[in-house]
């Protein structure tokens, strides 16, 4: 019983991912030119979650930094974090932005609600900085998705369950250095 439950796990992501397709295409290319126009200006990429999210900072930003699956020059990346604040409150990663974001960098938040006030802070304190902001979001991007302007870049995955929404949150990441790559360093087969 409990194989066809975990079966049951790969089949529920593949679908989506499936679906999920055609959708984000389009977000995901302009995040892919966000990053561009990012790093071709000298800039950084200031990278945030919150809660089961936060993960998937520090992740993204290695491999912006260090390569997906090519060698390249290495890009500016930098996942904020609360750990190892003296003070945890709602502008911890506001702070943070504020100290290292200048107008031309990127803020990728990645938030399965887009509901964390922590999130909503970060978010504005970069267009306080007149930095570009990319939300990966799921559930309709809640709060966050009304903050977002149109020079923003919003891929909202198009489901409920939050395992789902961050497996894609995933796969979008890997879009996102394979197309900085492909921009940067030429088209390349894609390979199995």
């Amino acid at each position: 019983m409990l194989d066809l439950r975990i079966q049951q796990h790969f089949i529920d992501s593949a679908d989506l991912q499936y679906q999920a397709a055609e959708p984000l295409a389009k977000p995901v290319e302009a995040g892919v030119q966000a990053l561009m126009a990012c790093v071709t200006s000298g800039g950084k990429v200031l990278v945030a979650g919150w809660g089961g999210t936060a993960a998937s900072a520090p992740y993204f930003a290695s491999l912006f930094v260090g390569g997906f699956e090519r060698e390249r020059p290495e890009l500016a990346a930098l996942a904020l974090s609360a750990e190892g604040a003296a003070l945890v409150d709602e502008q911890v990663l506001a702070r943070q932005v504020r100290a290292l974001g200048h107008m031309g960098d990127v803020l990728m938040v990645l938030t399965c609600t887009g509901d964390e006030k922590v999130l909503q802070q970060a978010v504005q304190a970069a267009h306080q900085r007149d930095m570009t902001v990319m939300a990966l979001t799921g559930k309709g991007g809640g709060a966050l998705a009304k903050l977002l302007r149109e020079t923003d870049v919003h891929v909202c995955v198009p489901h409920e369950r939050a395992a789902r929404i961050r497996e894609v949150h995933q796969l979008v990441l890997h879009c996102l250095c394979d197309g900085v790559d492909a921009q940067l360093l030429g088209e390349q087969e894609l390979s199995e």
